[in-house]
């Protein structure tokens, strides 16, 4: 039976459908191109919370941290123009992140889109804009078309491979009534086919293969189970990539991160991954006869993106991952000798790391102790983050969110709140270097308006360390553009109301971290450290297997 139609403002619409497909928190800046927008979600504040931040790059880092602690989509709304492109390193984020953030923007006169004419926030095409960073972008154009549009945007947001998507809507379009059928649903994940044979195929493989290996990355999030019953049927090192760590328990024998993982690439003669690009692996590591692969990912474009796998199977990590560990029974033998070999592989691995950069370790630790196990770090551009990649002990998943490839500069704080928010009851602690951290250091504002208990570490060199590194490494110490003039952080934190503090070694800061998070609320601790070690070695390593013969 077909819903009678109901006047509704396309505004009204939209609310409505957000409410429909979950969202209950909406991060904002608003502005006149979205006045009607803001007017009807007034009425539905009791559903869907606003959080309005100090810029709107904040806005979307926020929904990028909701999107990636829960796995759900979010959804921010901005004006149109300056502001909408003061989200964009958010969005392009959200992208290499897999993250399912939407994108809600304004737009000047719907009769003078496209005409050049020099309205408030005209861009020449913004559509196009977020249709280059985003996995599906469309226009609302009236009322009747806005529930199909946003259960369209969720609909993309929740299948496949999920990335971020946008919807534009203009000034006079918002507030524009007329009849509305909304649905009574909201939008449905389309179906995803597990391929059995592949499958089959797949167990047989790695079934006989005497030196067996796991790569997992973020899109194994979800079938951490099924990842650790293979691996002990195998006794196969489980490397996991920064986007990954937590699908498998960092405290498992068999769990490895990229330094170990260099090693056990160098012998392996058959690899299964799992939701993971293999950047590093296939671009830098290097394959040959010796080695074959198996990869399953949602996104059938990514598994012959750089390579033709042995067998290549499309579908869900956790669904295929099941059927799998349910077939290898059949076709598994044993491996003497196996575990321990992995095991000596795996505490070399980690002697080195310690060697290299010890006293990021300290700090690590101290952190690690401080949060409990569903504790979540976000990480950032910074020396400890870097570190934090390759020896942070992540035991459950979406506990420790990195920017992903695109390297983004100053995404940490703004997005922890987020994160905080979508967690309330979780404790979340950030750590930014000084450079990383004034990106957005005003959205403390913010945090402290809104009650986000987020514990914020500040380690302070007075640089853009890596970069000044770099300079004196390769440049015969010839630096430029990388010292840094900083505030009092304990001062600044202080004057938003935000509980504040500087510390001195990793003894202090892990018990500044504990009294933070018993606070409760916004917490800044900066903590000065000198020069540290350089952790590149660990990562910029040779060629392990000769290329792959012609």
């Amino acid at each position: 039976m077909t819903k009678a139609p109901t006047p509704l403002t396309t505004a009204q619409a939209v609310v409505s459908m957000l409410e429909l497909n979950g969202i209950d928190t909406l991060y904002c800046l608003p502005g006149v191109q979205n006045d009607s927008f803001f007017d009807a979600l007034y009425d539905r504040t009791n559903a869907i919370r606003p959080i309005h931040a100090r810029h709107e790059q904040a806005c979307a880092y926020m929904a990028l941290g909701h999107a990636m602690a829960t796995g759900k989509p979010s959804a921010y709304c901005v004006v149109p123009g300056p502001g909408f492109l003061n989200t964009t390193a958010a969005l392009s984020t959200a992208y290499g992140a897999n993250a399912p953030v939407l994108a809600l923007t304004g737009q000047i006169q719907q009769s003078m889109i496209g005409r050049n004419i020099g309205q408030l926030h005209e861009l020449p095409d913004q559509l196009a804009i977020m249709r280059g960073l985003t996995k599906w972008a469309d226009r609302i154009n009236a009322p009747a078309e806005a529930p199909g549009l946003v259960n369209e945007a969720f609909r993309r947001l929740i299948s496949g491979r999920q990335r971020p998507v946008a919807l534009e809507c203009a000034i006079d379009t918002w507030g524009r009534k007329a009849p509305v059928v909304l649905p009574d649903t909201a939008a449905e994940r389309d179906p995803c086919p597990v391929d059995d044979d592949a499958l089959e195929r797949a167990a047989k493989l790695l079934g006989s293969a005497d030196r067996p290996m796991i790569v997992i990355g973020g899109g194994a999030m979800g079938a951490g189970e099924h990842v650790m019953v293979i691996a002990e049927m195998l006794d196969a090192p489980v490397m996991v990539g920064r986007m990954g760590q937590g699908v498998l328990d960092g405290r498992h024998r068999l769990s490895v991160t990229m330094p170990a993982g260099y090693r056990f690439w160098g012998e392996a003669d058959v690899v299964l991954a799992v939701g993971t690009r293999l950047q590093a692996a296939l671009q830098n590591w290097g394959v040959d006869d010796g080695l074959k692969i198996i990869r399953i990912d949602i996104d059938g474009e990514e598994i012959e993106r750089q390579r033709k796998p042995e067998i290549g199977i499309v579908g869900d990590a956790a669904a295929c991952l099941k059927v799998l560990a349910g077939k290898l029974g059949r076709y598994n033998k044993k491996r003497n000798g196996r575990a321990e070999a992995v095991a000596e592989t795996k505490a070399a691995a980690i002697k080195r790391i310690r060697d290299t950069i010890g006293p990021q370790i300290a700090y690590l630790e101290a952190i690690r102790a401080a949060l409990p196990d569903d504790g979540i770090l976000v990480d950032e551009l910074t020396q400890m983050g870097y570190a934090a990649r390759l020896a942070y002990p992540t035991y459950k998943p979406r506990t420790f969110l990195s920017m992903g490839y695109q390297g983004t500069l100053g995404w940490g704080y703004a997005t922890s709140l987020g994160v905080k928010v979508a967690k309330p009851d979780t404790p979340v602690v950030s750590i930014s270097g000084d450079g990383g951290f004034l990106f957005t250091a005003m959205e403390m504002s913010t945090a402290a308006k809104n009650g986000i208990g987020v514990v914020a570490v500040v380690f302070s060199d007075g640089a853009y360390g890596n970069v000044r590194r770099i300079q004196q490494q390769s440049f015969k110490g010839r630096t430029i553009a990388s010292d840094l003039h900083n505030p009092d952080f304990v001062k600044l934190g202080e004057s938003f109301g935000v509980a504040s503090e500087r510390v001195s070694g990793p003894q202090e800061l892990g018990a500044a971290i504990s009294r933070g998070i018993a606070k409760g609320g916004p917490v800044l601790i900066d903590c000065p450290v000198g020069e540290l070690p350089d952790p590149w070695p660990l990562v910029q390593v040779p060629r392990i297997r000769p290329p792959r013969k012609s």
